[in-house]
């Protein structure tokens, strides 16, 4: 049977298979490979092709979170490198012209970061319902192993489908806030932009949820020293301030307390880390970091090591 080389089942195994591939040290020649796929829109009028290239880099980001920063460089240069030809005849410009190149390719990213992004509140209610289911199955599970344990077995209870998938949306979305702030970093997203994603992030001044506040220290972490601004100093001055009275109210959790005392306390290292430690330069120190940063979310995720 004759595959179609244009269907879209094909270019979602050809350039899922390229980005499964993607590193630092192949960076260049995946990276082209990957933006002719998206070329191939030229014979298009509505860039279907590259939205569904968009849509693969972006759900890689931001499923690995830890490699936000070289996904976000593939979007910079495919937004510099896409042929002209590639339009979307439904996007026009102040002209009346349709908008092409790098210009559609900013377009569509910046769409889907704030469809994303404006998705993640609808999402927290799920979190917080799974967040419950989580805590009677442990409750049944500390009760299964009592029993288990008095029968001479051990069992114990698993967590619940609706609980792992809360908490991939929870990782997802804390990837969404780093790439996000790696975009940002190579000026593909606007200042404005950030500051109203720290605004919404802090818009719950009374009960703010762990999720906001987690958000809040990933993007703050990634883009912080790029924010901190003579210019943009008044603003982050009446951010701050507002944590502060947060990190010793009574209505919030002792972890948020922490969370929001962490990020104070960057900032007033002038945004450098607090063992100092600069980013890792070779692919072991990068593996040997991703190892780290897996640990760390088994913790955040699952309680346990």
């Amino acid at each position: 049977m004759r595959v179609d080389p244009d269907s879209p089942a094909f270019v979602d195994r050809k350039v899922k298979a390229l980005l499964n591939k993607l590193t630092m040290q192949k960076f260049d020649s995946i990276s082209d490979q990957v933006i002719a796929w998206a070329n191939k829109s030229e014979k298009e009028k509505d860039g279907r092709t590259l939205i569904q290239v968009i849509r693969l880099v972006f759900e890689k980001a931001i499923d690995e979170a830890i490699w936000s920063e070289m996904y976000a460089r593939l979007c910079r240069k495919m937004m510099e490198q896409i042929s002209f030809k590639v339009q979307d005849d439904g996007i026009k410009a102040t002209d009346g012209k349709p908008i092409t190149g790098g210009q559609l390719f900013r377009k569509y990213m910046l769409n889907r970061c704030q469809e994303n992004f404006e998705r993640g509140w609808v999402a927290k209610e799920a979190t917080a319902a799974a967040a419950a289911v989580k805590a009677s199955r442990d409750e049944a599970a500390k009760a299964v192993s009592r029993q288990s344990k008095e029968g001479g077995t051990e069992k114990v209870a698993p967590y619940s489908d609706e609980y792992y998938a809360a908490q991939k949306a929870k990782r997802q979305g804390l990837g969404l806030i780093k790439f996000i702030g790696e975009l940002f970093k190579l000026q593909m997203l606007t200042e404005r932009i950030m500051h109203e994603c720290i605004k919404k992030l802090l818009g719950n001044v009374e009960n703010p949820e762990e999720e906001e506040i987690e958000s809040l220290r990933t993007l703050l972490t990634t883009v912080g020293a790029s924010l901190d601004t003579p210019r943009a100093r008044a603003y982050m001055d009446v951010y701050f301030s507002r944590m502060k009275e947060l990190s010793k109210s009574q209505n919030v959790s002792s972890r948020v307390q922490l969370v929001l005392q962490d990020i104070i306390e960057l900032r007033e290292r002038k945004w450098i880390s607090r063992n100092g430690v600069a980013a890792p330069a070779t692919i072991a120190q990068i593996h040997a970091m991703v190892s780290r940063e897996e640990h760390n979310m088994c913790k955040l995720l699952f309680g346990f090591e």
